[in-house]
């Protein structure tokens, strides 16, 4: 592990290519602001990885890049298809992989066939809701320290196989008092949070603060505006997403 420390360390279309091109379209303070932003290159291949946040409804059988079906209707789709139509003459391939109910334990059993195999250049993964959210409704067992740990894992295996890779971490987010964000929630799953925030400083990855995001459009909108449940979002909060994932993008 500490080798490779060192070496880490050496929307739907009517957003617009203009969503892309305006960093004043979502305004942040800045603590959201990425130190430095990423690039598209002539053939990048992008990968959104996550849980039912990123799935959103997609059909898991089409497996093809760049394919509507292929990316439901939440913020990867918004994203993904901002990048195609600013950066259409670069050929880049974009995919979503995202499964419901997925915690970084089924990323790492699936990861092989569904991340490594298609060798992304931009890696964004938002996982951890889950992590938590299982400890509270169905028994499970796990801590900040075990998801930190399968994570760790989960990237480290990345890595590997991926040494160039660009990695794009998304903070799990709650947005308390809508249906099943409530007190019980706190303080426990901000060790959650705490992790994918150091996961992404320990792996030189770019961090995107989703509860500030979050957090932030309160004063815009009531919780129930931006999610349907506290955790998945409706459209606006999707466009909200897309919107904050687009600013880490040059």
């Amino acid at each position: 592990m500490e080798s490779r420390r060192k070496f880490l360390t050496k929307s739907l279309m009517t957003l617009g290519a203009s969503a892309v091109a305006s960093n004043s379209l979502f305004a942040v303070d800045s603590m959201v602001k990425p130190t430095s932003k990423i690039a598209i290159r002539p053939n990048d291949v992008i990968l959104f990885q996550g849980d039912s946040i990123t799935d959103a409804g997609r059909k898991r059988d089409s497996l093809h890049a760049n394919d509507t079906a292929a990316f439901g209707n939440g913020y990867a789709m918004m994203a993904a298809a901002c990048l195609l139509n600013k950066h259409a003459d670069k050929n880049i391939q974009i995919y979503n992989r995202g499964i419901s109910g997925n915690r970084v334990p089924d990323l790492i059993g699936r990861w092989d066939n569904d991340a490594l195999a298609l060798r992304p250049t931009i890696l964004s993964i938002l996982i951890g809701v889950n992590d938590f959210w299982r400890t509270k409704d169905s028994g499970a067992q796990n801590t900040p320290a075990q998801y930190k740990q399968q994570y760790q894992q989960l990237l480290e295996t990345t890595l590997k196989a991926l040494p160039n890779v660009q990695l794009i971490i998304g903070e799990p987010f709650g947005v308390k008092g809508v249906k099943h964000v409530k007190d019980d929630w706190y303080p426990d799953f901000l060790g959650y949070q705490q992790a994918a925030k150091d996961i992404a400083k320990e792996f030189n990855a770019r961090f995107l603060p989703y509860q500030t995001v979050f957090d932030q459009a309160a004063g815009r909108g009531a919780g129930d505006y931006w999610t349907t449940d506290g955790v998945h979002t409706s459209l606006a909060g999707a466009n909200l997403m897309a919107h904050a994932w687009l600013d880490l993008i040059k």
